[in-house]
């Protein structure tokens, strides 16, 4: 009986620390960030064997960082489940040597580092980390072209540009730490929350999402009225793979724009047959196809045609699936069967075989291939939207909208359709991912992106060849569509935890 007893002691004390634990964000960034430096540390050191002293280095400082990481964490997992229940000082300090990793690319590392040295962390503080992260990788990445024998003609301007605005992201985090730990930021944040906005042109979602919170609180009269889409966003930084699924696709969406100043289209598109089926070096990181051409370079300028595709062609449907959904849901009887009996005609055709159809019938381009993609997805959406404007249309704001005299359009759209975007919009942040996918897989079958555009499946397609002499052609774009998918997947994961008010 007293073995029986302790043994459900220990079991409930688990259960505690575990709960600690993972309420602890500096235990699960320190988690994942030793994990995945242990894995480029053996990475580097398997590619050391073959005699490259660079390898040897990289192993060598992976390494270090994977024990410094290690210990670390030991220590975390210790005073967390501890009496005191808090991380102490010491430890936080240990947090500093973290954060060079950045510079050689160690996300992980670098994430875990912030979040260790600073015990109180607001969402404006996680914006301005992450920014940050985003502006020196691009610089990192932008960087590899130095390499190459030609850069192109505004690589000096766009290496300036994104200098001065990672130099501005270390000032936005003094400003972040200053003004804005109290219950509303201070006046003196708002010219900085102004430039931060202005970050989007850079493709720099981190820096909109901070001006727009700091000026969405300052604005709030009341403080101790929360503001919901604020919260949204705060719960869903509380799931750190939500948050790196964002990371990825917010990087490739900078880098797609950066890639305008800082890349050589020409390396991309050109043939060079000096370089055919060159292997991974410096100046080319992924190496280069049978046509001479960097597949890293074609690989960045191919994720600017799959986030266009992807998010074309995923809000295309969501705007026409969702005005039908709406007007079906709102209206009713003839005018629901009507709309809800087309769309069926519509979902009963695969959609695979109706994107194939259409772009055998207008021929292979992008706009094809965003049209085939999009008209697929429209009774999905429509049955979304519509479930949800049937559960909202009865309610007592829309019933006090129409009593003030407003006009059906009126009613749908600004009443009824805010109130049912959570599941879709939880929906596109997937579907995005799956339209990457397709465009990749239909590029690859010859009928997506015509073939010399450097898309990822058109990259994959040309290196699918040579997968036993050369594979690293095939290898890097098939981990780039990989990656981009999950990091949608995680994303949209995150973003949908955060939007149910179960949850909260």
């Amino acid at each position: 009986m007293a073995k029986e007893m302790s043994k459900n002691q220990s079991l409930y004390i688990k259960k505690v620390n575990k709960r600690k634990l993972s309420g602890s964000l500096e235990f699960t960034t320190s988690r994942l960030s030793w994990q995945i430096t242990l894995a480029f540390t053996l990475y580097f050191a398997y590619m050391a064997t073959k005699g490259s002293v660079i390898w040897a280095a990289a192993a060598g400082v992976y390494g270090l960082g994977f024990l410094m990481q290690y210990y670390i964490i030991k220590r975390i997992i210790k005073e967390v489940t501890g009496e005191s229940g808090e991380i102490s000082s010491t430890t936080r300090k240990m947090g500093w040597l973290l954060l060079p990793y950045i510079l050689i690319g160690d996300f992980f590392m670098f994430s875990a580092g912030c979040m260790l040295v600073k015990k109180e962390k607001n969402i404006e503080y996680q914006l301005s980390v992450y920014s940050l992260q985003v502006t020196i990788f691009i610089l990192i990445v932008s960087a590899l072209n130095l390499f190459k024998e030609e850069q192109s003609d505004t690589f000096w301007l766009g290496m300036g540009l994104y200098a001065l605005y990672a130099i501005f992201n270390v000032v936005i985090i003094g400003a972040v730490n200053k003004y804005t730990f109290s219950k509303k930021p201070d006046k003196k944040f708002m010219p900085f929350a102004v430039i931060c906005i202005l970050g989007i042109a850079l493709g720099n979602v981190f820096s909109f999402l901070l001006g727009i919170i700091a000026i969405g609180k300052y604005r709030n009269k009341n403080e101790e009225i929360s503001v919901n889409w604020i919260d949204v966003i705060r719960r869903l930084f509380k799931n750190y793979m939500a948050v790196v699924g964002m990371f990825i696709v917010i990087f490739l969406l900078s880098v797609s724009i950066a890639s305008s100043l800082t890349f050589d289209y020409d390396i991309a598109i050109s043939n060079n047959f000096m370089a055919r089926l060159a292997k991974p070096s410096l100046m080319y990181p992924f190496g280069c196809d049978e046509y001479g051409r960097c597949v890293f370079t074609r690989i960045i300028f191919g994720a600017r045609i799959s986030l266009i595709v992807g998010i074309v062609s995923t809000l295309a449907p969501i705007v026409a699936g969702g005005l039908l959904g709406a007007i079906a849901g709102y209206y009713g009887g003839k005018t629901d069967n009507i709309i809800m009996r087309l769309l069926d005609v519509l979902n009963a055709v695969p959609s695979i075989l109706l994107a194939i159809a259409i772009i055998a019938a207008f021929g292979t381009s992008t706009i094809n291939l965003i049209l085939a993609l999009s008209i697929g997805g429209i009774p999905g959406y429509a049955r979304t939207v519509r479930a949800q404007v049937m559960g909202v249309a009865n309610q007592e704001f829309v019933e006090a909208a129409k009593a003030c005299g407003a006009k059906d359009a009126t009613v749908i759209l600004r009443h009824i359709i805010p109130n049912s975007l959570a599941p879709v919009i939880v929906g596109a942040t997937m579907g995005i991912g799956s339209a990457v996918l397709s465009t990749s897989s239909f590029s690859y079958l010859g009928i997506g992106v015509p073939s010399h555009i450097p898309e990822w499946g058109n990259v994959l397609k040309a290196g699918s060849q040579f997968l036993e002499s050369n594979p690293y052609i095939a290898i890097f774009p098939g981990l780039a569509i990989i990656i981009i998918v999950l990091a949608f997947n995680y994303f949209g994961d995150g973003l949908r935890d955060a939007l149910d008010p179960k949850l909260k």
